[in-house]
């Protein structure tokens, strides 16, 4: 379903069939890559199907949709600076297109936002990072589901390392007055969130 849909915000602003496709391919290569079990074509569509309840209050569909397909393109657990380059890739991909110098900046943003979950300015865009961090509020099955896709992920660390990164990521969205940003989320996800995480932050004590 995403890639009927990636192809038609692109078509919007290209009519070059063969660059259309191309773009697909690369985006759908990418979350198809060996290592990765949480970040794969699956989360592109869970954050479609997100979104997609709450369309009417989207402001730029067409942006928010370039930003789900670009947001983890490139993903390395060993790596720090993931959010920036996807933000990049998603910035010069819309260059080749006929996106304005607007949304292109947006799509941009709305991708870096995802770095650290802030209370941003821009409703789409916290739309988008509640959206992306739906899966802390998921039922306890799902949840353990993707502990362990996660951790998958960052296999080349021992445990007493992902352990205490995993700490920190987790006390980090704890500490939060809110998870999630948007009153439809939050009403939604945020009870079962923090039990989820405090659960799995007692897991790895």
């Amino acid at each position: 379903m995403f890639e009927q849909v990636f192809k038609e915000q692109v078509a919007r602003v290209t009519d070059q069939q063969e660059m259309i496709e191309n773009l697909w391919t690369e985006v759908e290569k990418k979350y198809s890559k060996p290592g990765r079990h949480y970040h794969t074509l699956s989360h592109l569509e869970d954050l479609l199907l997100q979104l997609s309840a709450i369309k009417d209050s989207i402001s730029d569909w067409q942006t928010l949709i370039f930003a789900i397909a670009y947001h983890d393109i490139i993903y390395d657990p060993l790596k720090h600076n993931n959010e920036e380059k996807s933000a990049q890739v998603a910035f010069e991909r819309l260059s080749g297109l006929s996106a304005s110098a607007n949304q292109r900046q947006k799509c941009y943003w709305q991708i870096m936002a995802t770095k650290h979950h802030q209370l941003s300015d821009d409703d789409d865009t916290n739309f988008f990072t509640d959206a992306d961090l739906a899966i802390l509020g998921y039922d306890e099955d799902r949840y353990t589901q993707y502990c362990s896709q996660i951790r998958k992920e960052y296999k080349l660390y021992p445990d007493f390392v992902y352990k205490g990164g995993r700490q920190k990521v987790l006390r980090h969205f704890l500490q939060m007055k809110h998870i999630y940003k948007t009153d439809y989320f939050r009403d939604k996800y945020e009870q079962q969130a923090r039990e989820n995480l405090n659960t799995e932050l007692l897991r790895l004590s």
